[in-house]
């Protein structure tokens, strides 16, 4: 008997972090949904491809804190994606999500990084790609199949960053 109360009794504590988590989840959301501006929407045609890559879209930043994930919509969840330099903007076409899309106007620049929102990987694996919208300045993460081509998105998007 002591056994099973233990294990509902753990089972609880579980259930009870769980809940916190996705709890605290919607209220970052609710918060930021009314701090930040909103996100701009893919054109029909966002124009012909002039850098190509697949791999995982890791999530959006705010500022400079790796950390400070964006939770509105579904801009805060990893997906398979394949990321798109365009001569209008960056497509970043995201499996099982929204796409995303960030105006060539918009784009501060790229840089390759160690981290960003609770991804950590090996020196450089991350391609961040930076952008300011509405006077708010955003961090984008992309991990890619090939790392070998962050180089050149850095060196086009302008390495500003």
């Amino acid at each position: 008997m002591t056994r099973v109360l233990l294990s509902l009794a753990v089972l609880a504590v579980f259930a009870l972090c769980l809940y916190g988590m996705w709890h605290g989840w919607r209220a970052r959301a609710r918060r930021q949904a009314g701090a930040l501006p909103d996100f701009p929407r893919p054109p029909a045609e966002p124009g012909s491809a002039r850098l190509e890559t697949t791999g995982v879209y890791v999530g959006t930043t705010i500022g400079d804190d790796w950390q400070d994930r964006v939770a509105v919509g579904d801009i805060g969840h990893r997906a398979e994606a394949t990321l798109r330099l365009t001569e209008r903007g960056v497509l970043v076409e995201r499996t099982g999500a929204g796409a995303m899309w960030i105006p060539l106007e918009d784009v501060v620049g790229a840089r390759t990084a160690r981290g960003l929102a609770g991804k950590v990987m090996s020196a450089d694996g991350l391609l961040v790609v930076r952008w300011r919208r509405e006077g708010q300045t955003f961090d984008t993460g992309f991990r890619g199949d090939d790392k070998d081509v962050y180089e050149q998105w850095v060196r086009v998007l302008g390495g500003k960053v």
